[in-house]
């Protein structure tokens, strides 16, 4: 009874750690556009967005660990250590477990490369940034393909209001007077490749 008390709370958590990492990554995305667009929000100056994001950004990657080693160790879930690194090859599910993984991955890039942001060129630090804009659909499709609560009303909801979250931030950024001006709307990835500021 013990054992399968354990195994049910292990099971719990990576649901729920695996909600909060995707609910938190959104909030990164989000913040990320909203830093980026240089504009003051909700009256906070733009050092205070970036705090926010960076804080979020380790608070997604401490919940995203938590979920994976919670299912890690969750007989159920039958993860090892070639598919947490290698999400493609799971026998359940392999297309949304790899974009799970790749997810995982390009988040670990994204802290590790923030923390490293001093010893790093501002283009190779856009670079990898610009991956955001990849880890986080990937995540989403990775809950929505794999998670159990995928098809509840209540998870549905958290899906949409992310979704809508990110979209209405990447619009407002588009449509800001000061990206507009920077030329970025025309080719972000040309800008940055560029190198410019």
């Amino acid at each position: 009874m013990t054992d399968l008390v354990g195994v049910n709370a292990l099971w719990y958590v990576g649901r729920g750690t695996g909600v909060a990492a995707v609910l938190l990554l959104s909030a990164v995305m989000v913040l990320g556009i909203l830093t980026r667009a240089g504009e003051p929000v909700l009256g906070l100056p733009r050092f205070a967005i970036s705090t926010l994001h960076r804080t979020t950004s380790l608070s997604a990657l401490f919940f995203l660990t938590i979920h994976v080693c919670s299912l890690y160790f969750d007989p159920y879930a039958q993860l090892s250590v070639v598919i947490v690194g290698l999400g493609f090859l799971a026998p359940y599910r392999p297309l949304w477990q790899g974009l799970g993984t790749v997810a995982m991955e390009l988040l670990v890039a994204l802290v590790l490369s923030s923390l490293l942001r001093n010893r790093l060129s501002l283009r190779s630090w856009r670079l990898i940034h610009w991956s955001a804009y990849f880890c986080w659909p990937c995540a989403m499709l990775h809950v929505i393909g794999i998670g159990t609560d995928h098809t509840s009303k209540w998870m549905l909801t958290i899906d949409v209001l992310c979704g809508t979250a990110v979209l209405i931030a990447t619009a407002w950024r588009v449509f800001s007077p000061r990206f507009a001006a920077s030329g970025d709307a025309v080719s972000p990835l040309s800008a940055t490749l560029r190198g410019k500021g």
